[in-house]
């Protein structure tokens, strides 16, 4: 007697396991749902226009389907081959970038050559286009503003001390074939913080109190200090006077400014040697601690969609993966607000 299995086979498997998946709950369809991607592919063409080619040739994917693509990539932290992979192998993935019935997709070539061709404008193009639909629901920047940093570390370069020198001076080692030298990052740095070593890049933000979206950003390597993107990242938009920072921040100066332009100092104060906060102080940057740790909360959703690890080399590769960090942030953020209901205010 044959025995019994609960596995049955049917020619509309496909169509059974895609209702079965939309009864669950696609994240992607919801993001599609409720995010223009014609819109932030209009953006994408007009600041890195297609190039037009009199010979002819393989006809491109539609920039829509490459930003979706994007995507999906940088809300997983995929690399190009794995990307190629899942679009092969995932159904909710091939439907969302408009590839369920195609033959055939675009492949890791593909992929990379279009993060090459739009580079870190084309993805600053994305994050305002967001951006512009957060505005366009009603999400304006409200409640205060606050300015933070976060390392976003690139894999370790294990150099010889001989190369190390080298490379400060600005030199390439001569042993190095050109293999070994496309791999090797010369533009991340080392930085310490907590007494740990860290080497990477720098994504500073200015996010509203309110909403959590990233207003603004501005890129580096990891050496550089938090206080140095102050002044790009800030935003005099914001319906409140209220300025959040921690104690990485403060200055004489700043403090000055601030209060000569009408915005309220709240950022946290720092001690300096053998001058140590009094309790007054340290009761203020308790209170401002409260707000200020709102901006953790951005931080912490980056990391949840599969790490801020990068896997690219130079900085400008880097740049362009960071501000992608930033765009799908808001992107998620905006969807979460219309899927619960919230209404700008």
């Amino acid at each position: 007697m044959k025995p019994r299995s609960a596995i049955k086979t049917d020619l509309f498997a496909f169509d059974a396991h895609r209702q079965k998946i939309d009864a669950l709950g696609d994240p992607l369809a919801e993001i599609e749902s409720h995010i223009d991607f014609a819109a932030l592919a209009a953006e994408v063409d007009r600041v890195a226009p297609r190039p037009v080619s009199a010979q002819g040739g393989r006809p491109p994917y539609p920039t829509e389907t490459m930003v979706r693509i994007l995507v999906v990539k940088r809300l997983y932290n995929l690399s190009d081959e794995q990307m190629e992979y899942q679009l092969l192998d995932r159904m909710s993935y091939k439907r969302f970038c408009g590839l369920a019935n195609a033959t055939n997709v675009p492949d890791r070539t593909t992929v990379w050559t279009f993060e090459n061709r739009i580079g870190e404008a084309g993805a600053k193009a994305l994050f305002d286009g967001v951006s512009a639909q957060l505005l366009q629901k009603g999400f304006i920047a409200r409640g205060g503003q606050i300015i933070d940093a976060t390392l976003v570390p690139a894999p370790k370069q294990h150099n010889r001390r001989g190369e190390k020198e080298l490379i400060e001076q600005g030199a390439m080692p001569a042993s190095w074939r050109p293999a070994k030298r496309r791999q090797k990052d010369l533009d991340a740095t080392w930085t310490k913080k907590h007494g740990k070593s860290h080497f990477g890049y720098k994504l500073s933000i200015n996010a509203d109190k309110k909403y959590k979206i990233i207003r603004r950003l501005e890129t580096d390597t990891a050496s550089t200090h938090d206080s140095q993107h102050f002044d790009n990242v800030f935003d005099t938009r914001n319906t409140s006077r209220d300025v959040y920072a921690d104690r990485g921040y403060p200055s004489e100066q700043r403090e000055a400014w601030l209060k000569e332009n009408g915005f309220r100092n709240r950022i946290q104060r720092k001690g300096k040697r053998n001058k140590p906060l009094s309790e007054c102080q340290q009761r203020r940057n308790k209170r401002i601690a409260k707000t200020r740790a709102r901006v953790e909360h951005v931080f912490g959703a980056i990391e949840q969609m599969g790490g801020k690890l990068l896997r690219t080399i130079g900085q400008e590769r880097a740049n362009f993966a960071m501000t992608m960090m930033a765009a799908c942030y808001n992107l998620k953020r905006l969807v979460y607000f219309r899927k619960a209901g919230i209404e700008a205010f």
